[in-house]
Protein backbone atom coordinates (compact mmCIF):
# COMPACT_ATOMS: atom_id res chain seq x y z
CA UNK A 1 0.00 0.00 0.00
CA UNK A 2 1.10 3.88 -0.48
CA UNK A 3 2.60 4.97 2.68
CA UNK A 4 6.18 7.49 3.93
CA UNK A 5 8.84 6.63 5.89
CA UNK A 6 8.47 8.67 9.14
CA UNK A 7 9.81 9.18 12.67
CA UNK A 8 8.12 9.19 16.16
CA UNK A 9 8.14 12.36 17.74
CA UNK A 10 6.74 11.35 21.04
CA UNK A 11 3.12 10.83 22.37
CA UNK A 12 0.68 13.39 23.59
CA UNK A 13 -3.29 13.60 24.00
CA UNK A 14 -5.57 16.03 22.09
CA UNK A 15 -9.39 16.26 23.25
CA UNK A 16 -12.07 15.42 20.66
CA UNK A 17 -15.20 17.49 20.18
CA UNK A 18 -17.04 16.14 23.05
CA UNK A 19 -14.56 16.94 26.03
CA UNK A 20 -12.69 13.42 25.39
CA UNK A 21 -9.37 13.04 25.97
CA UNK A 22 -7.54 11.37 23.35
CA UNK A 23 -4.15 9.87 23.74
CA UNK A 24 -1.41 10.22 20.64
CA UNK A 25 1.09 9.78 18.89
CA UNK A 26 2.78 12.63 17.01
CA UNK A 27 4.78 11.26 13.83
CA UNK A 28 7.12 12.90 11.13
CA UNK A 29 6.19 11.41 8.08
CA UNK A 30 8.59 12.20 5.31
CA UNK A 31 9.20 14.41 2.94
CA UNK A 32 10.20 11.27 0.99
CA UNK A 33 12.76 11.37 -1.73
CA UNK A 34 11.73 8.62 -4.88
CA UNK A 35 14.86 7.10 -5.22
CA UNK A 36 14.14 3.72 -7.60
CA UNK A 37 10.66 3.03 -9.91
CA UNK A 38 10.69 -0.23 -9.84
CA UNK A 39 8.40 -1.93 -13.37
CA UNK A 40 7.41 -5.04 -14.48
CA UNK A 41 9.96 -5.44 -17.22
CA UNK A 42 12.77 -4.41 -15.18
CA UNK A 43 12.16 -5.96 -12.24
CA UNK A 44 9.00 -8.14 -12.55
CA UNK A 45 6.81 -5.84 -10.34
CA UNK A 46 5.90 -2.44 -9.49
CA UNK A 47 7.17 -0.42 -6.88
CA UNK A 48 8.50 3.02 -5.96
CA UNK A 49 11.57 3.10 -3.59
CA UNK A 50 11.31 6.23 -0.95
CA UNK A 51 14.00 7.48 0.96
CA UNK A 52 14.25 9.89 4.29
CA UNK A 53 15.94 11.81 6.32
CA UNK A 54 19.83 12.86 5.73
CA UNK A 55 23.22 11.20 6.06
CA UNK A 56 26.14 12.33 5.88
CA UNK A 57 28.26 11.55 2.36
CA UNK A 58 31.44 10.60 4.14
CA UNK A 59 29.42 7.86 6.42
CA UNK A 60 27.59 6.48 3.35
CA UNK A 61 29.18 3.79 1.09
CA UNK A 62 30.19 4.29 -2.81
CA UNK A 63 27.70 1.79 -4.14
CA UNK A 64 24.93 3.61 -2.11
CA UNK A 65 26.07 6.84 -2.69
CA UNK A 66 26.40 5.79 -6.99
CA UNK A 67 22.56 5.09 -6.46
CA UNK A 68 21.69 8.03 -4.95
CA UNK A 69 23.26 10.26 -7.68
CA UNK A 70 21.70 8.57 -10.31
CA UNK A 71 18.40 9.87 -8.49
CA UNK A 72 19.52 13.02 -8.01
CA UNK A 73 19.11 13.08 -4.09
CA UNK A 74 21.49 13.17 -1.26
CA UNK A 75 22.19 10.36 0.78
CA UNK A 76 19.17 9.21 3.10
CA UNK A 77 19.45 6.95 6.08
CA UNK A 78 15.90 4.81 5.83
CA UNK A 79 15.14 2.85 2.37
CA UNK A 80 12.11 1.28 1.81
CA UNK A 81 9.87 0.55 -1.18
CA UNK A 82 6.22 0.96 -1.22
CA UNK A 83 3.31 -0.53 -3.57
CA UNK A 84 0.37 0.75 -5.19
CA UNK A 85 0.79 4.57 -5.56
CA UNK A 86 -1.73 5.79 -7.72
CA UNK A 87 -0.17 8.72 -8.92
CA UNK A 88 2.96 8.50 -11.89
CA UNK A 89 6.26 9.08 -10.05
CA UNK A 90 9.81 9.41 -11.04
CA UNK A 91 13.26 9.54 -9.41
CA UNK A 92 13.75 12.31 -7.56
CA UNK A 93 9.97 13.62 -6.72
CA UNK A 94 9.18 14.25 -3.12
CA UNK A 95 6.16 12.72 -1.39
CA UNK A 96 4.76 14.52 1.38
CA UNK A 97 2.50 13.71 4.17
CA UNK A 98 -0.76 15.39 2.49
CA UNK A 99 -1.01 12.14 0.94
CA UNK A 100 -2.61 10.96 3.97
CA UNK A 101 -6.43 12.19 5.41
CA UNK A 102 -7.69 13.45 8.35
CA UNK A 103 -10.33 10.81 9.90
CA UNK A 104 -8.95 8.03 7.46
CA UNK A 105 -6.76 4.73 8.78
CA UNK A 106 -3.31 3.99 8.69
CA UNK A 107 -1.20 0.94 9.49
CA UNK A 108 2.12 1.73 10.93
CA UNK A 109 5.18 -0.62 11.71
CA UNK A 110 8.26 -0.05 13.52
CA UNK A 111 10.73 -1.74 16.18
CA UNK A 112 9.52 -2.49 19.49
CA UNK A 113 11.42 -1.24 22.31
CA UNK A 114 13.96 -4.07 23.88
CA UNK A 115 13.57 -5.18 27.32
CA UNK A 116 16.61 -7.73 27.48
CA UNK A 117 16.28 -11.14 29.25
CA UNK A 118 13.24 -11.09 31.09
CA UNK A 119 10.96 -13.59 32.78
CA UNK A 120 7.89 -15.31 31.96
CA UNK A 121 5.83 -12.72 34.06
CA UNK A 122 6.91 -9.69 32.23
CA UNK A 123 7.56 -11.65 29.00
CA UNK A 124 4.61 -13.81 28.30
CA UNK A 125 2.04 -12.81 31.22
CA UNK A 126 2.12 -15.58 33.53
CA UNK A 127 0.59 -15.17 36.69
CA UNK A 128 3.28 -17.02 39.10
CA UNK A 129 2.94 -19.78 40.86
CA UNK A 130 1.13 -20.44 44.17
CA UNK A 131 0.18 -17.42 46.68
CA UNK A 132 1.66 -15.99 49.54
CA UNK A 133 -0.30 -18.26 51.52
CA UNK A 134 1.08 -22.11 50.35
CA UNK A 135 4.50 -21.64 52.15
CA UNK A 136 6.79 -21.23 49.48
CA UNK A 137 9.15 -18.26 49.90
CA UNK A 138 11.26 -17.47 46.11
CA UNK A 139 8.78 -19.07 43.59
CA UNK A 140 6.06 -16.58 42.89
CA UNK A 141 7.34 -15.66 39.62
CA UNK A 142 8.76 -19.05 38.28
CA UNK A 143 7.20 -20.77 35.18
CA UNK A 144 5.67 -23.93 37.00
CA UNK A 145 5.68 -27.45 34.86
CA UNK A 146 7.50 -27.37 31.97
CA UNK A 147 6.82 -30.59 30.58
CA UNK A 148 6.08 -34.37 32.06
CA UNK A 149 8.80 -36.65 32.82
CA UNK A 150 9.41 -40.48 31.23
CA UNK A 151 7.05 -39.67 28.51
CA UNK A 152 7.73 -37.51 25.81
CA UNK A 153 11.29 -37.08 27.87
CA UNK A 154 11.68 -33.69 26.44
CA UNK A 155 10.55 -29.64 26.74
CA UNK A 156 8.17 -29.21 23.38
CA UNK A 157 9.27 -26.93 20.99
CA UNK A 158 7.94 -23.38 21.47
CA UNK A 159 7.77 -23.57 24.92
CA UNK A 160 6.85 -20.31 26.65
CA UNK A 161 9.75 -18.90 28.72
CA UNK A 162 12.36 -16.38 29.86
CA UNK A 163 14.32 -14.66 27.34
CA UNK A 164 15.24 -12.14 25.53
CA UNK A 165 12.03 -9.63 24.72
CA UNK A 166 11.28 -6.69 22.56
CA UNK A 167 13.15 -5.54 19.64
CA UNK A 168 10.54 -6.85 17.24
CA UNK A 169 9.34 -5.87 13.91
CA UNK A 170 5.75 -5.24 15.14
CA UNK A 171 2.74 -3.22 13.09
CA UNK A 172 -0.63 -1.71 14.49
CA UNK A 173 -2.92 -1.80 12.68
CA UNK A 174 -5.72 0.77 11.60
CA UNK A 175 -4.99 4.14 13.85
CA UNK A 176 -7.25 6.69 13.07
CA UNK A 177 -5.70 9.83 11.81
CA UNK A 178 -6.50 12.92 14.24
CA UNK A 179 -4.87 15.76 12.68
CA UNK A 180 -2.36 16.18 8.89
CA UNK A 181 -0.37 19.04 9.33
CA UNK A 182 1.30 19.62 6.34
CA UNK A 183 3.77 22.66 6.62
CA UNK A 184 5.50 20.77 9.49
CA UNK A 185 5.33 17.00 7.81
CA UNK A 186 3.98 16.01 11.10
CA UNK A 187 0.67 13.53 11.30
CA UNK A 188 -1.19 12.61 14.60
CA UNK A 189 -2.29 9.16 15.11
CA UNK A 190 -4.93 7.95 17.72
CA UNK A 191 -3.14 5.59 20.61
CA UNK A 192 0.42 4.53 20.86
CA UNK A 193 3.09 2.88 17.64
CA UNK A 194 5.70 0.50 18.22
CA UNK A 195 9.43 1.77 19.36
CA UNK A 196 11.01 4.66 21.25
CA UNK A 197 11.26 8.44 20.65
CA UNK A 198 13.39 8.76 17.11
CA UNK A 199 12.64 5.82 15.58
CA UNK A 200 11.99 4.81 12.14
CA UNK A 201 8.71 3.91 11.25
CA UNK A 202 6.41 2.83 8.19
CA UNK A 203 3.13 4.21 8.00
CA UNK A 204 1.13 2.70 5.41
CA UNK A 205 -2.49 3.93 4.10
Amino acid sequence: MPGLIGKKIGMTSVFSADGKNIPCTVIEAGPCLVTQVKTVDTDGYEAVQLAFDDKKEKNTTKAVLGHFKKAGVTPKRRVVEFKGFEQELSLGDEVKVDIFEEDSFVDVTGVSKGKGFQGVVKRHGFGGVGGSTHGQHNRLRAPGSIGAASYPARVFKGMRMAGRTGGDRVMVESLRVLKVIPESNLIIVKGSVPGAKGSYLIVEK
